[in-house]
């Protein structure tokens, strides 16, 4: 039986830590296969990002209340595909939360009270994702409303992740991991045989981990509130901002969603994390072949009906 090796790189793309991992038959087939997933990394930003001024999004976004763009096929269902999850989690998760009023949220030390409620319904006011006019027909895209803005924030980590994977499996890569800043996907078994497995963090304790899961095949996103967030009055607030009233959420340290598309489970964490834990483990329970893990404010553990964890 041949030695296998194992090929890994890591690099900035999409503005976020990137690191490709491919089981290979040798460093050379490995490299090349690596540096065709960072170029179909690169070719996705050059579609979504709001920081290139040709990207696809900020096209959209230029035109907002104006008239129709035409996109590309990749980027009109890639939008269709965030409508259908916006329709699913009943708001808490919009692409058009690019029209957030920023400037009332900074999520450091210096902020020490919230806005009123109606400062912050008023800074939500443009978001709301039935406002994306789609023509599949002319594949075009039209935002209804003058400063209406999308963004891919919540969706493009993960869909770069499965992509680069597709691109991997493409070049013979039986085995691997894509890791776009905690949205992973893996396929095949690590070079020891043995399956891929992740710890999932204790939100306190970044360094330690109260369960390992087996994710070989599956894909992971994590999303939570000890990156970045704001104690105010004793009260821990996410940076996650919930877009039906532009006040920033609490009650979820973390949720980690397991599923087979690193996409899916990208575009559902911090919706979770708006929708709170009976709302968010509801919306889990019904959907198959989706699995999470919750941990809220009080360090309580939280799964979904359809995964097994020991802690």
């Amino acid at each position: 039986m041949e030695e296998k090796v194992s090929c890994s790189r890591v690099l900035k793309l999409m503005g976020n830590r990137f690191e490709f991992t491919a089981i290979a038959r040798d460093h050379s087939s490995g490299e090349q296969a690596i540096d065709k997933a960072v170029a179909e990394v690169q070719r996705i930003e050059e579609l979504l990002s709001t920081f290139k001024e040709s990207s696809e999004t900020n096209l959209i976004n230029r035109s907002a209340g104006i008239a129709p763009v035409v996109v590309t096929e990749e980027v009109v269902q890639l939008i269709q595909r965030s409508l259908k999850i916006s329709g699913l989690t009943q708001g808490a998760f919009d692409i058009t939360y690019g029209s957030i009023d920023a400037s009332l949220w900074n999520f450091d030390v210096n902020m020490t009270s919230l806005p009123d409620e109606e400062t912050a319904l008023k800074s939500v006011g443009l978001i709301d994702y039935n406002n994306i006019l789609v023509d599949v027909k002319n594949s075009s895209v039209m935002l209804k409303n003058k400063g209406m803005r999308i963004g891919f924030g919540g969706i493009g980590k993960g869909y770069a992740a499965d992509c680069a994977k597709q691109v991997l499996q493409a070049a013979g890569i039986e085995s691997g991991i894509v890791n776009a800043a905690g949205d992973l996907v893996t396929w095949g078994k690590q070079i020891n045989g043995r399956p891929w497995t992740i710890g999932i963090a204790d939100p306190y304790q970044r360094t330690q981990s109260f369960s390992a899961l087996n994710i070989s095949d599956m894909a992971i996103a994590t999303s939570g509130n000890y990156e970045k967030y704001a104690t105010i009055n004793g009260k821990r607030y996410s940076h996650t901002i919930d877009p039906k009233t532009g006040l920033p959420v609490s009650g979820i340290k973390s949720v980690s969603m397991l599923c087979k598309s690193a996409e899916l489970a990208d575009a559902l964490a911090t919706p979770v994390v708006v929708m709170g834990v009976a709302v968010g483990l509801n919306l889990i329970n019904q959907l198959q072949h989706v699995a999470c893990v919750i941990i809220d404010d009080d360090d309580q553990i939280y799964t979904s009906n359809n995964i097994n964890i020991k802690y």
